[in-house]
């Protein structure tokens, strides 16, 4: 039986794949390489998750409220099934590489130096998301809020101005051809 809550601890080098979450409540705790599989219905709060490795972990139910990623591999996740409920994540750094973000509520969501390709945005709000030298390759964005974000120093982005929301999100050049992608057309 899980016991129900701990804050203010430090987790450093433990495989929780071998050895499963003893708590469903994290609150200010800071994970340090860590390797995981299975969050499903564990709440974080308040959390760091540094040089980890989640890779197609199981994150059903799983709560993030004001969790920062820092330096972590994060292939394959599926943050739709998340609880969403106070929702709120930044990543700096990590590989994001095809996860899928289906209908997610993302406002402010701060991303720095991370790789996103194959990234699956359907249908998400990312108002006022800022993107700092992210990479896109690949990413898909349908029916995506992204008014007032800002892309200015990511790459490799694909967006169809016809099928997402861009009001004044801040593009820079020669990024900002990915908007014309899709028209074939040759610029010089």
């Amino acid at each position: 039986m899980m016991k129900t809550y701990t804050e203010d601890q430090i987790f450093d080098k433990v495989d929780f794949t071998a050895i499963p979450l003893d708590y469903e409540d994290y609150e200010n705790c800071t994970f340090t390489n860590c390797i995981f599989s299975n969050l499903l219905g564990i709440k974080f709060s308040n959390c760091q998750f540094i040089d980890c490795n989640l890779s197609n972990t199981n994150l059903s139910d799983t709560a993030f409220r004001e969790v920062q990623f820092k330096n972590c591999k994060m292939i394959g996740l599926h943050f739709e099934d998340c609880n969403l409920f106070g929702f709120e994540l930044s990543f700096d750094n990590c590989q994001l590489n095809h996860s899928s973000f289906y209908k997610v509520k993302l406002c402010k969501i701060k991303m720095l130096d991370t790789k996103l390709v194959e990234v699956d945005f359907t249908d998400c709000d990312l108002t006022k998301a800022f993107f700092d030298n992210c990479d896109f390759l690949g990413a898909v964005f349908s029916n995506v809020n992204l008014e007032k974000a800002d892309f200015r120093s990511s790459l490799n982005y694909i967006i169809s101005p016809e099928d997402n929301r861009l009001k004044k999100t801040k593009f820079s050049y020669p990024a900002v051809l990915g908007l014309l992608d899709k028209y074939d057309v040759v610029v010089d």
